[in-house]
């Protein structure tokens, strides 16, 4: 967790960075006035200012001087063919060493697969992590089916230099080309450029804060960054992949023509085709969307590009997440309620707030410690003032005797003992420099940066014993406390100075970084949500003064006004890590600011610069070892800050540091779409806000809009007012009504995710992916789907008491929408947005027609919940039929001894359902099925072809609704039943 900055509005402003300086050896400054201990100085994270080139007047365009390449030698493979690539002019060296030979690999991996490889010809072993991700790192895509059949056609020229087309087959359509232009391949830089259509449908490209559709004028720059979840910048992960949707209209012969430009109408009488393009580059690098082109520029790496035909958004998908690994299945008590705060001082005060959930009956599953329950801030170390080892235990068993749980945050970096302080020893240190886990500096010494606890050195996942080190440690601390899940932070990874800052100064420690917290006299206080006083104003004037100065207090280097920059000219064969010669469009400035140094060093000699947006990555496949050697049988739960390309394959994200203010809220919905897109469907934000004050009425909204974020966590910062849903009685009867709802659905979200887990199915979805011939939806990033049946329209607007939503299909009669909470369909409106009435409290919820909804009753705890018995409800199309399906097992094995699958079917009047058991035995009984659009119903109701006692039959003309209870455990456990009305 890094202390985010001061945005006003969406934006808040950005604030100026600067860059880079090696090795800090400043004299000790004065110690501050609220602590004996040295402090950082703030000048320890301040060097020379860099400018992005894409905002440099005197940057020059490389595909003005650079000559391109001519292809040649080209061999046919079973899977494609190969070629040779040369320069075809005299080197340009724009931003680096031109490479000469470079060739180019062709395969059609498999029928929804075709990778392009350009790389150079020559690599050693001392460069090869210059161009190519060091192996193991990532899963690596083979080709799995030779001499496949695809809809994907590669074709390329020499004229006027190489260039190539990806084409769909059956359309003819273009999907990426850089046909006519340069392919620009240096030592510290690469560039390639891509034509699009106007108007483009561009989705993914995460991380990002922003709206779920990219636009045509935004540059995503890829540098993982402890900044804050601010707008438009480089932030946490870096997941280079894109979803590019087309719409088109067919002519008199049935031939698709594109649509560059449509109204914006509710009709669905388009057809869309949706392909993807992941580039497997990890280096630094922006990527450019500008009004008909896509750019990619990275300083490192090479072109390593995979095609996935679609034509639809979940094929895509499926394909995508069959190459990068499939998204990690959680367990079950995973997607209950989760509380922290930065700011819990005790085991005691922890206990206190589980029992004051459950004094009010709001639901809570997982009670969550952040960096207080270290020493001084030390991994693996409880603090003996309020967390002592013993109490512990007490407190874990008394949390798992109640059906709840604990996650503690666990920092990436480590702390690194005082040499000339006996006292000052720290085992964990010990034991991993013993196995030479951390990285070093280029001379082979320990580099030593500053995070939490002061100076700290930083882990290295490509050296051989590092793993094993982190699992040790795990399994060491989890033998004091046993955690039942893993929660990563500043994994980017974030240093708060510039360069090996601690190198010459370890006498110091333990030192303060380098800014006030929050809560210490030098830092103000916290401010409160824009139009605060509008619902809140005898709350604000009896609250305490707050408001922490973030554009002091964040860990980055002092704004400038400086038009000084540091601009390096490429010297042949030598690369300049620290000051790249091409400056990508980093938030902090230059690469080393807030962060570990580009020129730290693996054990192997890979340079960070190579693989920094990789670090993140590393730590959580360790974190999910160690979790698996801890307890072999059961599935990891880490929550991770950083992230890359794959990593849902063991790991849940969050939004990291947020604001409590509106935008916030409002910008957590395509936060959460994209990640969905890009194989995290574990997803929410700190609810509520992180950082400042929260008040009521956003909370209150916020509460009910993340009841349906499949990750659900209210968490603020030290300093803030105390924002647990029942510190306000209106966000308790809130919180209440959107969790009664979250727990009856919990057996529909576990089946999504289960769907996802086995075929790359999303769970959060965009109304553009499950509506795809309305191109009006294609930027609707305001309301969402929770798989694709239920409808969520919140409420994002301070004040507002309705709320404007679409119903897609319901003005063309194709679908039927049920509201959630008085079970009639929703009247078709006559036009396509809709208000909705949604006072304080309310959150619109609705079910989509054609849908069978197995659910359990709402309890505190989900182990409550799945004990309860179970509802079937029936949402009918326009036609009568619904379908929906079901997934069981014991929430928690990796490979489960007993399974559950149920298929629910509606045709003619009868539901019909199979259950093929798997061994699992459910002895819940069925309590009533309820099936809503039911116009008439006929006498009697039979269940398995025998009548229904007229007492167990109710049915309600006025809102077309028959409920049939009266069931016994039999009936949900045969295998076949129906029930005809």
């Amino acid at each position: 967790m890094g202390i985010p900055r001061s945005w006003g509005g969406i934006l808040r402003g950005l604030s100026a960075f600067c860059a880079i300086a090696q090795a800090q050896t400043s004299s000790p400054s004065p110690t501050s006035s609220h602590s004996a201990q040295f402090t950082v100085p703030a000048e320890a994270n301040i060097a020379p200012a860099v400018i992005p080139n894409i905002k440099d007047p005197q940057a020059v365009d490389a595909q003005t001087v650079c000559p391109g390449y001519t292809a040649s030698n080209v061999q046919q493979t079973a899977s494609g063919f190969t070629a040779s690539l040369s320069l075809a002019g005299d080197a340009c060296n724009v931003y680096g060493t031109d490479i000469e030979a470079l060739s180019l690999t062709v395969e059609y991996q498999r029928a929804d697969r075709l990778h392009v490889a350009i790389v150079p010809t020559h690599i050693g072993a001392e460069n090869a992590t210059q161009y190519l991700i060091p192996q193991g790192y990532l899963a690596e895509p083979e080709v799995e089916e030779p001499n496949v059949v695809s809809d994907l056609e590669f074709s390329w020229t020499n004229d006027p230099s190489f260039g190539f087309e990806v084409t769909r087959k059956s359309t003819k359509d273009v999907l990426f080309s850089t046909k006519g232009t340069r392919i620009v391949f240096e030592n510290q830089f690469v560039e390639f450029k891509s034509a699009l259509p106007k108007n483009y449908n561009l989705y993914g490209l995460g991380e990002s804060v922003h709206g779920f559709r990219l636009g045509n004028n935004y540059t995503k720059t890829y540098y993982a960054a402890d900044a804050g979840a601010t707008v438009d910048i480089n932030v946490y992960g870096a997941h280079p992949f894109f979803l590019e949707t087309r719409y088109f209209t067919e002519d008199a012969d049935g031939n698709l023509k594109l649509v560059e430009s449509y109204e914006a109408t509710a009709k669905s009488n388009y057809t869309s085709l949706s392909h993807g393009v992941f580039s497997r580059n990890a280096h630094g690098q922006d990527i450019l969307m500008q009004e008909d082109s896509i750019t990619y520029r990275a300083i490192g790496g090479s072109v390593d590009l995979y095609f996935f035909p679609g034509p639809s958004q979940p094929e895509v998908t499926k394909s995508y997440l069959t190459t990068v690994g499939l998204p990690a299945m959680q367990q079950y008590w995973t997607f209950g309620f989760h509380q922290c705060r930065w700011g819990y001082t005790s085991w005691a005060e922890l206990e206190d707030v589980v029992n004051n959930h459950t004094h009010f009956d709001i639901p809570l599953e997982t009670i969550w410690t952040d960096i207080d329950w270290m020493v001084r801030y030390r991994d693996f170390e409880n603090n003996p003032v309020g967390f002592d080892d013993e109490s512990s235990k007490g407190f874990i068993q008394r949390l798992h005797d109640g059906g709840r749980h604990y996650v503690p945050i666990i920092d990436s970096a480590i702390y690194i003992p005082n040499p000339s302080n006996p006292d000052d020893a720290y085992p964990v240190f010990e034991r991993g420099n013993d196995t030479g886990a951390f990285l070093t500096n280029p001379d082979g010494s320990l580099y030593v940066g500053a995070v939490w606890p002061g100076y700290t050195v930083f882990p290295d996942w490509l050296a051989e014993g590092t793993e094993q080190w982190w699992i040790d440690e795990m399994v060491r601390y989890y033998q004091i406390t046993g955690y039942d899940g893993a929660w990563i932070d500043m994994s980017e990874i974030s240093s708060f100075c510039v360069g090996s800052c601690g190198s010459n100064n370890l006498t110091l420690q333990p030192v303060h970084v380098p800014f006030a917290l929050p809560g210490e006299p030098a830092n103000p206080v916290l401010i409160y949500p824009e139009g605060f006083n509008k619902t809140n104003a005898t709350e604000a004037a009896s609250a305490s003064a707050a408001r922490a100065s973030w554009s002091s207090a964040y860990p980055t280097s002092s704004a400038t006004a400086s038009t000084s920059y540091v601009r390096t000219t490429p010297t042949p064969d030598v690369r300049d890590v620290n000051y790249p010669p091409y400056a990508i469009n980093n938030v902090k400035g230059a690469l080393a600011v807030g962060a570990i140094s580009p020129n730290a060093t693996h054990a192997d000699g890979t340079l960070e610069y190579d693989v920094h947006n990789l670090w993140g990555h590393g730590i959580l496949k360790a974190t999910y070892n160690a979790l698996s050697a801890i307890s072999p049988d059961a599935r990891p739960f880490i929550l991770g800050r950083s992230t890359f390309a794959g990593s849902g394959s063991y790991a849940a994200h969050w939004g990291g540091d947020n604001w409590s203010n509106w935008p916030s809220m409002i910008l957590s919905i395509p936060q959460a779409l994209s990640m969905s897109l890009l194989g995290i469907p574990m997803f929410g934000v700190d609810t509520c806000g992180f950082a400042d004050n929260t008040d009521m009425e956003l909370c209150n909204r916020w509460m009910q809009l993340s009841a349906f974020f499949p990750f659900y966590r209210n968490h603020n910062i030290l300093g803030a007012i105390s924002q647990e849903a029942y510190r306000w009685s209106s966000v308790i009867d809130a919180s209440k009504a959107a969790m009664a709802i979250r727990y009856q659905l919990l057996p529909y979200m576990y089946t999504l995710f289960y769907h996802a887990h086995k075929k790359g199915e999303t769970v959060m979805r965009a109304l553009a992916w499950e509506f795809p011939r309305n191109p009006s939806l294609a930027n609707a990033d305001r309301q969402f789907m929770l798989g694709p049946s239920i409808l969520v329209i919140p409420v994002l607007e301070q004040g507002a008491t309705s709320v404007n939503g679409v119903f897609p299909g319901l003005i063309e009669g194709e679908e039927v929408w049920y509201d959630w909470y008085n079970n009639t369909a929703v009247p078709v409106p006559a036009q396509a947005n809709t208000t909705i009435n949604a006072p304080l409290g309310h959150i619109p919820v609705y079910a989509r027609g054609g849908s069978v909804f197995p659910l359990q009753q709402s309890a505190l705890t989900t182990r409550d919940a799945r004990n309860s018995p179970w509802d079937i409800l029936v949402a009918l199309d326009k036609d009568g039929s619904a379908t929906g399906n079901l997934y069981l097992d014991d929430g928690v094995s990796v490979t489960p001894n007993a399974t559950l699958h149920a298929e629910f079917k509606v045709e003619n009047r009868k539901l019909e359902t199979l259950i093929e058991h798997g061994g699992w035995v459910e002895e819940n009984n069925l309590r009533n099925v309820t099936i809503w659009g039911v116009e008439k119903a006929n006498t009697p109701i039979k269940f398995n072809g025998k009548a229904v006692p007229p007492k167990n039959v109710h049915f309600d003309g006025d809102k077309n609704t028959l409920v049939v209870s009266g069931f016994d455990v039999s009936a949900w456990a045969g295998k076949r039943w129906s029930l005809e009305w």
